[in-house]
């Protein structure tokens, strides 16, 4: 295991494409600390702005990285990882485990947006809060998250899961408004609430809501279901079960709480 411990508090962002186990695994502590990084505009080196501990632990302990306090101005913690383990016991910066195609990162605290954007495979688990953009692409693409697995504890912000083409996005807090905007297949658990136009434009893939809700009017309601299941297990219901974004000729599946929306009910009509 390799320890960061932060030198001091940091006041501008800082690049940290280079803290992944890819590039950690096969280098001894001094070519760690050799590593290149950009603090705003200034460049220099990783061991400038870390204490380094090289804790090996047993020969048969899969590679992992830990980073010690404060990592909230550290962007791109993990990028384009595909094995191994990071750990940051507080907050994580922007743009956490971008492009990432295995491996875990686990974040204590909270986490900037655009996490796991680009991301193809893995676990990204954060156990505080998390911004916009989880799992989606930058401005421009149309690429969002293409597989693995984001676990958050507490709340996401806006369009969460856009443009989103496989895997799963478990938020056990509220998220914000878009949710799964534009996305073609994966799934999107919110244990909590929505603010509202969850899965416009939405093609493919399924949403389930377990809190309150809108819905837009561009959703067809099509059935009631006791339960939905969601990565392998059965979530509890009732659910109404939406099919959309008709505007845009989608087969999308939107699963909301039926308890928790009673203002839905005139939906039920249709049904009969």
């Amino acid at each position: 295991m390799i320890i960061l411990d932060p030198k001091r508090a940091f006041r501008f962002p800082i690049e940290a494409k280079n803290i992944s186990p890819d590039i950690f695994a096969k280098k001894s502590s001094k070519e760690i600390a050799a590593l290149q990084m950009w603090e705003g505009n200034r460049k220099g080196a990783l061991g400038d702005l870390f204490n380094i501990k090289n804790d090996s632990g047993s020969p048969s302990e899969e590679f992992t990285i830990k980073i010690e306090g404060d990592a909230s101005k550290l962007r791109n913690i993990g990028a384009r990882m595909s094995m191994g383990h990071i750990v940051v016991d507080g907050d994580a910066g922007m743009h956490l485990g971008e492009d990432m195609s295995g491996g875990t990162i686990t974040v204590a605290g909270n986490a900037g947006s655009w996490a796991g954007s680009k991301m193809k495979g893995g676990t990204i688990e954060i156990k505080g809060n998390a911004g916009d953009y989880i799992g989606a692409p930058y401005r421009g693409s149309t690429k969002g998250m293409n597989g693995g697995k984001i676990i958050i504890h507490g709340n996401a912000g806006y369009e969460v899961g856009c443009f989103m083409r496989n895997g799963l996005i478990q938020i056990l807090g509220d998220v914000g408004l878009f949710a799964g905007i534009h996305m073609s297949n994966g799934t999107i658990f919110v244990q909590g609430n929505s603010e509202g136009r969850a899965g416009a434009q939405m093609i493919n893939g399924k949403i389930v809501i377990c809190g309150h809700t809108p819905v837009m009017p561009t959703f067809t309601i099509d059935s009631i279901k006791p339960k939905v299941k969601v990565d392998g297990e059965k979530i509890e219901g009732p659910f109404y079960r939406f099919i959309g974004d008709l505007a845009d000729n989608g087969n999308g599946k939107l699963f909301v709480s039926k308890t928790k929306n009673p203002h839905l009910s005139p939906y039920e009509k249709y049904l009969e």
